[in-house]
């Protein structure tokens, strides 16, 4: 999901609030004119398009990062370099952006935004090895952040004041989802095509599509404002050293493993003596780039713990589900029907959730979804190796349908408190956002792997506990898998060590397989944990605090 698009999206439709920095207001703007239905629908296309070009670059990547290896000569290890490139400059641009438009203009912002990012696909297609391949990934972190965007954007331009909070945002959120599945439904043609290099020639020719769209479709531009100063540049530069090292630590802790590489402590150190500085530098500020003590004020953390409770929950399909295919065998060729039942289901999920978001009954998009997801993920945790696609179509629809449907009443609301506050809190909302967001995936994608790692130990060791070939039973297992290499292999100790080995490894399959079970069985707790703290605030806020507010205002007056 872009973490660029929400703040950025809100602060341009709500610029013509001066910030603090301009001493003399801007007149105030004309009413918006209704925009007629086809215009509208274009616009609304015209996010899509921008959304998936976004997306699909980032998602390309992951859902064939295995089958990359040969094209780039580099093993598992190396290739997740290029994820973490992608990372260490996509996870804070967004805060540089929201200043560099309010202070440039709209207009400019959005035609070099899709022209640098046409460069960056372009760049793409000259890749030739791993250490060309993490270059460019990194100048496409920095690149796609404005694109996403400008699909925020243009989704918001198509509705009313008074729907692009509802019913604007649930559709602009829930274009984010529609890329991951996408990407693993096309990816096998594309790779039969050209490998790397036809993936990116795809995302080339949507970025040559959107060129146009974003100079023939203007947006309403705010006034410009004076807003960034010269404190504000040291400032961001050290948010963004810290949350890139951040990101890079955890992308790639879990694969190096966390104690056995010495410049990982190094990254964590640096990320936070980064952030540190950064903290002493602009809690003095009588204007400061980022308000801390806003920042940490109980309401803005009840917020945090619910976004980073979606990410640890949506992590269930996005990485813990997509590991566990390729845990089992699959590739993406095998997994295209699932993927199209999930991206139908999540467009029917974000579809519901607009719905619900138009009236009074907004906190049932957030039961709703903490319920399918806690149930899709206790389905999951009962597979085998056995288990195939066509065994997970139904619970991992139903996780899909919940992820679509959990953000937007978050994000409205948090929207709607920070507006209240005034334009220049939007950046202090974007730290929260970009920290739950880019770096709380990051970080449950990291906690959950390195669990699995663990439990994955512990099922082998149990397992292996049991592997005795005085037991008849081991060894006649040992006995059948070897009898295939019974013509070829005369020494019966040979013979029976080539049966062992191929039982070790029917072990490992197993002990892994397990490994994920206890994994989406703790994203189930988790989502129950939440499903349960809800109900208890929606109870409290609906019938217990009224019943006590009442004999206290009665007393008062």
């Amino acid at each position: 999901m872009s973490v660029a698009v929400y703040g950025n999206a809100i602060d341009d439709r709500d610029a013509d609030a001066a910030p603090v920095a301009v001493a003399v207001p801007e007149p105030a703007s004309p009413p918006p004119v209704p925009m007629t239905p086809a215009r509208a629908a274009i616009y609304m296309a015209s996010s899509v398009l921008l959304f998936l070009t976004q997306g699909l670059g980032m998602n390309l990547l992951n859902a064939n990062i295995y089958q990359l290896q040969g094209s780039l000569s580099a093993t598992t290890t190396e290739i997740a370099w290029l994820s973490a490139a992608y990372m260490a400059p996509y996870a804070s641009m967004s805060i540089a952006l929201f200043k560099i438009r309010s202070q440039f203009g709209l207009r400019p912002f959005a035609e070099l935004s899709i022209i640098c990012f046409v460069i960056a696909s372009i760049l793409n297609l000259f890749v030739s090895d791993l250490h060309s391949a993490i270059v460019v990934r990194f100048l496409s972190g920095m690149a796609a952040a404005p694109l996403s965007t400008l699909g925020f954007l243009y989704m918001l331009e198509a509705f009313p004041p008074a729907r692009k909070l509802s019913l604007g945002l649930s559709l602009a959120l829930l274009n984010t989802t529609l890329s991951a599945p996408l990407a693993r439904i096309i990816s096998p043609s594309l790779m039969e095509l050209g490998g790397w290099h036809a993936l990116y020639t795809f995302e080339m020719g949507l970025a040559l599509i959107a060129l146009p769209v974003v100079y023939l479709l203007p947006l309403t531009a705010p006034p410009r404002a004076k807003v960034i100063q010269k404190m504000d540049i040291l400032s961001y530069l050290l948010l963004a050293t810290g949350f890139g090292c951040l990101a890079v630590f955890l992308t790639l802790g879990r694969l190096y493993w966390w104690f056995e590489a010495p410049w990982l402590g190094l990254l964590l150190a640096c990320s936070i003596t980064a952030l540190t500085v950064m903290v002493v530098i602009e809690l003095p500020r009588k204007m400061p780039l980022i308000d801390m003590r806003w920042l940490f004020t109980r309401e803005n953390m009840h917020m945090a713990g619910i976004l980073l409770l979606f990410r640890v929950v949506s992590s269930e399909q996005t990485t813990t589900a997509a590991n566990f295919y390729m845990q089992l065998g699959l590739l993406n060729e095998q997994t295209q029907t699932m993927y199209s039942i999930i991206l139908l289901a999540s467009i029917a999920g974000g579809l519901v959730c607009a719905v619900l978001m138009m009236t009074r009954y907004v906190e049932t998009a957030h039961v709703l979804a903490l319920v399918l997801i806690a149930a899709g993920a206790f389905l999951d945790s009962q597979s085998t190796s056995l288990t195939r696609p066509e065994q997970m179509y139904f619970s991992q629809s139903m996780v899909a349908a919940g992820a679509a449907m959990f953000l937007p009443p978050v994000m409205s609301k948090g929207f709607a408190a920070v507006l209240a506050k005034g334009v220049p809190y939007i950046v202090n909302f974007l730290v929260i956002f970009l920290f739950t967001q880019s770096i709380g995936a990051l970080c449950a994608q990291a906690a959950l792997g390195t669990f699995v790692t663990i439990r994955e130990k512990f099922h082998s060791s149990v397992l292996v506990e049991h592997i005795l070939l005085t037991n008849p039973f081991v060894a006649q297992r040992v006995s059948q898998l070897s009898g295939s290499y019974g013509k070829v292999i005369t020494d019966k100790a040979l013979l029976d060590a080539e049966g062992l080995q191929l039982l070790g490894q029917q072990i490992t399959r197993e002990a892994n397989i397990l490994a994920y079970n206890d994994a989406f069985l703790v994203i189930f707790i988790a989502s129950s944990i939440g499903l349960a703290l809800l109900l208890g605030h929606l109870a409290w806020s609906r019938l217990i605090r009224p019943v006590i507010d009442v004999p206290a205002a009665a007393t008062s007056s």
